[in-house]
């Protein structure tokens, strides 16, 4: 046995033997053909805290997937997936404990937790006191989860992507941080001493970060055993593969290891890039104090850069070597920081994702100045007439953080991520928090933060750290008052916004008062501008309400709030003043073809060519639409949309305005309050005149913004007025009416459990009435779509013509007085258009007789699923007139779900009238729905991330 060998056997015992810290000892062995590993296990732990422990907890995350009632399964549920609920029992994982016993082969006492059923707690033979270790044995078994559902786990390649495989202690520090799999990639382990060793086919390879130390081959049995080893490690991945994915690039300061792909991209250039980021990464964050750094491509593809790199490969407007660098730029600083600062990666998450993409901000700053955010397209005729064509790579962190402020659906990035919604976990949060650090760090010009972070993160390399360390670590290097960023940004979700209020020249100076629209204590940036060049630059702090600060008199011809774009403040478009106070020289106005990024230069109006097929009376549309709208919401929003229908050969048109009140830290989050107006036909030569103002009031649960549940209540009057000529298809008896609604709405747009309830109140100057519907969906654990529907309504008083149903409930196509639905041909009585279907009042579909109810009405619909897409559907119903005694109605058939809402077929077998599938011109009671709102069809996108 040579020296080299002696020393490493030596410091293995050692380093096992000792009770410097945490170890783990782990012999595993692959089965690929049933996807089990069969492991033994011993877990060497340490209490390093100051409390004697009875117990000592353990995370089994691969149990996770064990059921579709834990944890994991609820946050797929929660974010609108079904591939976990649907999927087959074989593909979903769980671990099977044989035995948990201490150093004397004593079995130990355990249980798993009824609430985290992949949290092992272990009773202890004896107290563990402060500063000793206790042995723990165990023996269990892995079936791998397919990796369709996380992306870790048994890939259809049959290959391994293994990550928090294996069962590891929990941090303990006064209190026990332990918590369940929701595929946030935050277990919280405890640094540890690690020794594997895998036995697998002799086919394939591990790719691991530990260091390497034997590799025994098998030949009788065809597998080998890879010994590894590691010290001071929290990263479990692991990749067994047929064919290796990872490339090595050795560079001066560690190794990276990599299966980021990227095309077009070749070996000398993924070297030079390598060896850049790597010199950066130990430049910035300290040295790595491992061999290897490995990034993967599921790090990468589930926390990409999104935005214009997310593109097709044949539309995209970076070079490729560029997208190659910043892709693996951004997953080696997660990883390198994962694996040194030892945070609380659930509870402490916004500290290392902020420093994130605060060094991604300066990584682009020092080699890519002049990257903009549209790339290659800023250059583009025509595109480089929008304000975006203007904007820096960097502004794209902003921009999204401000996104879903705008929507007032931000959080506190303090926020324990399981808390977080899916939009900001994955991209306004830690965007936002890069982006204040930023902030803090021009704000602190008295220091240079980005190397007082560097310290820190050197003096906190691979120790338990708190943001409290991290606060208290940068409050002492600057003599600036600080204490706004981590309470008033971090933990809350105060917003940045300030105003210019007023400049008043006396004979020697300026006296520029600055208000503060919100309350706190966050400091604005004020630069003085002459000939649109800055000349000065100044700090306001401390801004209770208003402050007035006077200034010498000097050659500024404008003072301009946070001019280089670095806070990020709510609205920018009330930062400019100038001084001799005409408004116009504040900010000109602009016209500009198609919605643009917000320039807060000038007041920006948009007009945008619309060519529009609106419906089998007007045929196509010409026309063109002016408004103010943004890529960020406002609150105040406009819009004038004059067009010309072909067809109909007449003017028609709409236009709106709202103005949005967004509340805050309170369950009435959302006041809107507006007008629209519109000139439309409703049938050949037939046209329809709508003024409709309204105030709506939105509610939702302000503790908890991942629940889906919201409230809505809607008053408004619709006033109709209505023109035939003289080649009108239709006859109207009614004359022009005008309605008052007040609408309640209960929606809980669960994937699993769906419900919605709603009441309708409606009062004319002829008739009165109420309605209800209440809708539930369920997706049963046996896979069954179980749908059911209950609808009543009732005339309160109906002075109506009785022999016109236009103000009737309908039984499966309602007339639609108050014009809400999106019909492609409203007054249809024959043709393709006469078949489409929305289900409201009724929900019929087929056509029975009564038709109409001019009295009362009650139907239940109901549908289940046979196979896939294919449901069975029922709906039974009692329709009341006056003068006539109540009928009951039923029909049945075949519904073909293939997107529910959006695009369904519905195809009757039997109801009153018979077999209908029997009856001539079939085709003719065949119903669909199909919906082509874009606006609608995005809330499939954006419900799973809102």
């Amino acid at each position: 046995m040579n020296k080299t060998v002696i020393i490493s056997v030596l410091l293995l015992v050692l380093s096992f033997t000792g009770v410097a810290q945490n170890a783990i000892d782990i012999s595993a062995h692959v089965d690929v053909e049933t996807r089990t590993i069969s492991i033994t296990q011993t877990i060497i732990y340490k209490n390093e805290s100051n409390t004697t422990l009875k117990d000592i907890y353990l995370s089994d995350w691969n149990n996770s997937y064990s059921t579709k009632t834990t944890p994991l399964a609820k946050r797929f549920e929660e974010e609108f997936s079904t591939k976990f609920h649907l999927a087959k029992s074989e593909q979903r994982g769980y671990t099977v404990v044989t035995s948990i016993s201490d150093e004397t082969k004593t079995e130990l006492e355990y249980t798993r937790l009824k609430a985290h059923p992949d949290v092992i707690k272990v009773i202890l033979n004896k107290p563990l006191p402060p500063g000793a270790s206790y042995h723990i044995d165990l023996n269990y078994c892995l079936l791998v989860p397919d990796a369709t559902f996380t992306d870790y786990g048994f890939t259809k390649d049959e290959n391994f992507d293994l990550k928090y495989w294996y069962i590891t202690p929990a941090v303990y520090d006064g209190e026990w941080h332990y918590y369940s799999n929701k595929n946030l990639d935050d277990l919280f382990i405890p640094k540890s001493d690690i020794r594997l060793k895998i036995t697998y086919p002799s086919n394939y390879k591990v790719t691991s970060e530990l260091d390497f130390n034997n590799l025994e081959p098998d030949l009788k049995n065809r597998t080998q055993t890879l010994t590894l080893f590691g010290k001071d490690r929290i990263d479990t991945y692991l990749a067994i593969e047929k064919f290796p994915t990872f490339g090595f690039v050795r560079t001066d300061d560690f190794t990276i290891g990599s299966n980021i792909y990227e095309r077009e991209v070749s070996a000398p250039e993924k070297a030079i890039v390598t060896d850049r980021i790597t010199r950066f990464l130990a430049q910035n964050l300290g040295e790595y104090p491992h061999k290897v750094l490995l990034v993967n491509r599921i790090d990468y593809q589930k926390n990409p850069l999104y935005g214009l790199n997310q593109l097709p490969d044949f539309f995209r407007p970076f070079p490729n070597d560029f997208q190659y660098e910043l892709k693996l730029l951004k997953t080696a600083l997660k990883k390198y920081l994962d694996n040194t600062l030892l945070l609380n990666p659930r509870k402490e998450h916004w500290l290392s994702e902020g420093l994130q993409i605060y060094f991604l901000i300066k990584y682009v700053e020092e080699n890519y100045p002049d990257k903009k955010l549209l790339g290659t397209l800023a250059d583009v005729w025509g595109i480089r007439a929008f304000h975006a064509s203007d904007l820096d790579f960097n502004f794209q962190y902003f921009l999204y953080s401000m996104e879903i402020a705008r929507k007032n659906r931000d959080q506190p990035i303090a926020t324990s991520k399981d808390s977080l919604t899916k939009f900001n976990a994955n991209i306004a949060g830690k965007y936002k928090a890069g982006v204040g650090l930023n902030y803090l760090d021009h704000f602190t010009n008295d220091i240079n933060l980005s190397q007082q972070i560097t310290e820190f993160l050197k003096a906190y390399q691979l120790k338990s750290v708190e943001i409290n360390d991290f606060e208290n670590y940068i409050s002492s290097k600057t003599d600036k008052n600080i204490d706004w960023f981590f309470t008033d940004y971090i933990k809350t979700r105060k917003k940045i916004d300030f105003k210019i209020s007023s400049i008043i020249t006396t004979e020697d100076s300026l006296k520029l008062t600055i208000k503060n629209k919100r309350n706190n204590r966050m400091p604005i940036s004020l630069f003085k501008l002459k000939n649109d060049s800055v000349i000065d630059k100044l700090w306001i702090e401390n801004i209770q309400d208003k402050k007035t600060i006077s200034l010498a008199k000097d050659s500024t011809e404008k003072f301009v709030l946070d001019y280089d774009n670095v806070i990020p403040e709510y609205n920018q478009r009330d930062n400019y003043k100038s001084v001799n106070g005409v408004i116009f020289n504040n900010k000109p106005l602009q016209i500009r073809l198609f919605k643009d990024v917000e320039d807060p230069n000038y007041n920006q109006i948009f007009f945008m060519p619309l060519v529009e097929f609106n419906n089998i009376y007007d045929g196509l549309t010409l026309g063109t639409k002016l408004y103010n709208k943004t890529i960020l919401r406002k609150r105040l929003n406009y819009r004038f949309s004059p067009q010309y229908a072909t067809k109909s050969r007449s003017l028609t048109g709409s236009t709106s305005i709202f103005y949005t009140h967004n509340l805050e830290n309170q369950n009435l989050y959302d006041i809107t309050y507006g007008i629209t107006a519109g000139y439309q036909s409703f049938a050949e030569d037939a046209f329809f005149t709508r003024i409709r103002p309204s105030i709506s009031f939105s509610f939702r649960n302000d503790k908890d913004f991942r629940s889906n549940a919201t409230d809505n209540i809607t008053a408004r009057y619709v006033s109709i007025h209505r023109e035939l000529g003289e080649d009108a298809s239709i006859i109207v008896n009614e004359p022009d009416y005008g309605v008052f609604n007040l609408r309640y709405t209960h929606y809980n747009p669960g994937i699993i459990n769906f419900s919605r309830f709603n009441t309708d109140f409606q009062l004319a100057d002829k008739f009165s009435k109420l309605s209800v519907n209440y809708e539930f969906r369920k997706l049963t654990k046996g896979n069954r779509n179980i749908n059911f529907r209950f609808y009543a309504g009732l005339f309160l008083d109906n002075k109506t013509d009785p022999n016109s149903s236009y103000f009737s409930f309908a039984l499966d196509r309602p007339t639609d007085y108050l014009f809400d639905l999106n019909y492609l041909g409203r007054s249809e009585a024959a043709g393709l258009f006469s078949q489409q279907i929305i289900i409201a009042e009724g929900g019929f579909k087929s056509q029975l007789e009564p038709e109409f109810a001019n009295q009362w009405m009650t139907t239940a619909n109901f549908s289940t699923s046979i196979w896939r897409y294919i449901q069975a559907y029922g709906d039974l119903g009692l329709v009341k007139n006056k003068f006539k005694n109540a009928k009951f109605v039923y029909d049945s058939g075949i519904r073909l779900n293939l997107v529910e809402d959006y695009f369904e077929i519905y195809l009757p077998i039997y109801s009153n009238l018979g077999w209908e599938i029997a009856q001539p011109n079939y085709d003719r009671s065949i119903r669909f729905m199909f919906t082509v709102d874009p606006q609608v069809l995005l809330g499939l996108f954006r419900r799973k991330w809102y």
